[in-house]
């Protein structure tokens, strides 16, 4: 079960940029297209943004990651948005997908990474896409990420006894998050409530150590290359 087709959905969307200017030509830019995005836009230091973030929680929130406050402090919103409201999908705006600033956007909770030089219509597409709980990376920076999952130390998946760590409700949790549904599909899916949904998400974390759906989603693909686990291994909730 998907949500319904965002070309046809009004998208409350939050843009964070550096400067007025730059945020004024993106504000009218996405204005333009009247029936699907409602913006709100706003140029300043990190910590006001975040509080603009609470008074007007989005459907998606763009953020450059120069801010007023200086180079990369849009990684002081998206960090600040994981606590504050880990739930609104975040696209970073950045000039050069460099391959550490990469890596650290998604690893800090962001679902997509678009260049400044890119089109306007991708953006537009980025937006959309993000908003039905997609990740929006080109190939390089997906090969970015799978260095990354390579070089990491491997979660701890198995407890002393050589059993996985993860129960059979938590592993159908985990595939549904990697098929991309967002936690209301999965609770639906799976006949349970939005909140036991997250309850679940936050000890799936634990157990594996990692902080968002983004490296459990790199998780999951790596373990397909080796196939899912066996019923026999797997723990009860």
């Amino acid at each position: 079960m998907g949500q319904s087709d965002p070309d046809h959905q009004c998208i409350r969307v939050f843009l964070a940029e550096a400067t007025r200017v730059n945020c004024q030509l993106m504000e009218e830019a996405l204005r333009r297209k009247r029936s699907r995005f409602e913006v709100v836009a706003y140029a300043g230091p990190s910590t006001e943004l975040l509080e603009k973030l609470r008074e007007h929680p989005p459907d998606v929130a763009v953020i450059s990651t120069n801010l007023s406050d200086g180079p990369m402090a849009g990684f002081s919103v998206l960090r600040g948005m994981r606590v504050m409201n880990p739930n609104t999908p975040v696209i970073m705006l950045v000039d050069t997908p460099a391959r550490e600033l990469v890596i650290d956007a998604f690893r800090f909770g962001a679902r997509g990474l678009f260049r400044r030089d890119g089109p306007f219509s991708a953006l537009c597409r980025c937006i959309g896409a993000v908003y039905a709980g997609q990740i929006w990376a080109n190939s390089e920076e997906l090969h970015y990420l799978q260095d990354a999952l390579i070089e990491a130390v491997p979660p701890r998946v198995i407890n002393a006894k050589g059993a996985l760590l993860l129960s059979r409700r938590e592993e159908s949790i985990v595939w549904l998050v990697a098929d991309g549904l967002t936690n209301r599909e999965i609770a639906e899916n799976l006949h349970l409530s939005d909140h036991t949904v997250r309850n679940y998400l936050f000890r799936i974390f634990n157990k594996l150590g990692i902080s968002s759906r983004v490296e459990l989603t790199l998780y999951v693909l790596n373990q397909r290359k080796m196939g899912p686990p066996s019923n026999a291994q797997i723990l009860e909730a």
